[in-house]
């Protein structure tokens, strides 16, 4: 016998409903968070004193009590001997952990939640042991200046001879430029430059954008936000590498010639690759200050992370800088482990199988350290710091902020890592634009 298929025909309106039945439905999942607080809201102490971190767990905005569970521990960066650890459930009261130093540097507490259904979430303070008396690991070398004065009477010998091509810009009140200009050891300087259009002679301030690690084009954009608020702009990067080239020529260098770039040549104080970039900031200045348009009297770097680093080796190599600001700076401390202190990045120093430093390279290494250029350093100065920052701890950069001989300020961040957030950016253009004058200032407004 013949099969018959019957056909039930179903309004598109009650077919909806059935399959809104039959789907599960997606409830949006309220995150987890952890909360880790001091007990002072600046979070710094003295040597002795005791810190309590306070953690609490929350979801969404309500704090989880009886579920999941917590692990805590505190370390000093370099290690946790003898520092708290535990486990603890969640409860509506915060699990405290307290701790002390002896001697001056930095606590963190970490904590990780794990909830019984998803992933861990995690949180750190941090919190300073009179941070004000953190000192230089090793004295300055003693032929220091002697070893940079011969660096830039080399460099002045190699002839300016800037080369720009002009840039493209939508805005018509100031021009830019891609520069290159030679400089000593091959690599030039190259960045963009930017610059009010029609400005008289000697009346404009300068300033220098300095990058953080990584290879990359220059910043167009930074050279036209000094430029916008009534500045000699240049923003150069790191290596001295051609601007504006597409994504994969700098993934090929990255993963090239230059993916190793921050040890290259660390055992001579004469090979290091710092050495190159710090001479690139001189001969950077060296065009600022050779336009016609420049003041004569207000020059500024700016930089974080590795470009901080810089903005500190910049204030302490050459008088003609006015004012630096240095976001979490790299290169800070490279000694660091010979005073109990974790060294700051690129940790360039290496420890031989015996535990301590490789002497030679450590040896090399101070000839780079942007602690020993602070000790130089007249100019104003502002500098950010974050109290769980692992990248370059805060011991690091203490000990360059401490050694800075001009007036300073410091931005102190208990809850921040390595980062440079909008708030900081914001703090540290303000300072510049209040240091070059309230021409300027009222051109940003």
């Amino acid at each position: 016998m013949p099969r018959v298929l019957h056909c039930l025909f179903v309004p598109s309106s009650t077919l909806f409903a059935l399959c809104a039945l039959l789907i599960p439905q997606v409830v949006a999942q309220v995150p987890y968070s952890v909360k880790v607080t001091t007990d002072r809201e600046d979070a710094v102490y003295k040597v002795d004193e005791t810190v309590t971190f306070s953690i609490t767990v929350w979801r969404g905005e309500e704090q989880v009590s009886g579920e999941g569970t917590l692990k805590y521990a505190v370390d000093d960066f370099l290690n946790a001997d003898g520092m708290p650890t535990g486990d603890a459930e969640p409860t509506e009261s915060p699990v405290q952990v307290t701790g002390s130093l002896k001697l001056p540097g930095f606590l963190r507490c970490t904590a990780t939640y794990t909830p019984a259904v998803g992933k861990p979430v995690r949180a750190a303070a941090g919190a300073a042991f009179s941070p004000e008396m953190i000192g230089l690991s090793l004295p300055v070398p003693e032929d220091f200046d002697e070893f940079w004065a011969e660096q830039k009477r080399q460099l002045a010998a190699i002839p300016l001879q800037p080369k720009l091509t002009p840039v493209k810009h939508s805005t018509a009140s100031i021009e830019c430029f891609d520069v290159q200009a030679p400089c000593l050891g091959g690599a030039p300087v190259s960045g963009y430059f930017s610059k009010p259009t029609a400005a008289k002679a000697n009346s404009l301030p300068a300033i220098l954008w300095v990058h953080g690690a990584g290879v990359r084009s220059s910043s167009l954009s930074n050279a036209v936000k000094g430029a916008q608020a009534g500045m000699l702009s240049l923003d150069i990067n790191a290596h001295g590498i051609a601007n504006g080239q597409p994504a994969e020529f700098y993934s090929e260098l990255s993963s090239g010639r230059l993916k190793d770039y921050r040890a290259a040549g660390r055992d001579s104080r004469d090979t290091v690759y710092f050495r190159g970039m710090f001479l690139r900031l001189i001969r950077a200045i060296d065009f600022l200050t050779a336009q016609p348009e420049w003041d004569g009297k207000h020059l500024v770097v700016i930089g974080h992370s590795q470009g901080g680093g810089q903005a500190l080796a910049a204030g302490g190599i050459d008088d003609r800088v006015t004012m630096i600001a240095a976001g979490v700076p790299a290169i800070c401390d490279h000694s660091g482990q010979v005073a109990g202190r974790i060294n700051g990045w690129p940790k360039l120093v290496p420890n031989n199988s015996d535990g301590k430093p490789d002497p030679k390279i450590l040896k090399a290494a101070c000839y780079v350290d942007a602690v020993n250029f602070a000790t130089h350093c007249k100019a104003d100065a502002i500098m950010s710091v974050g109290f769980i920052d692992a990248v370059c701890p805060p011991s690091s950069c203490y000990a360059a902020y401490n050694a800075l001989t001009g007036p300073k300020s410091v931005m102190n961040e208990p809850l921040m890592g390595h980062a440079a957030p909008a708030h900081i950016h914001a703090a540290f253009f303000t300072r510049v634009l209040q240091h070059v004058g309230p021409d300027q200032a009222d051109v940003e407004k």
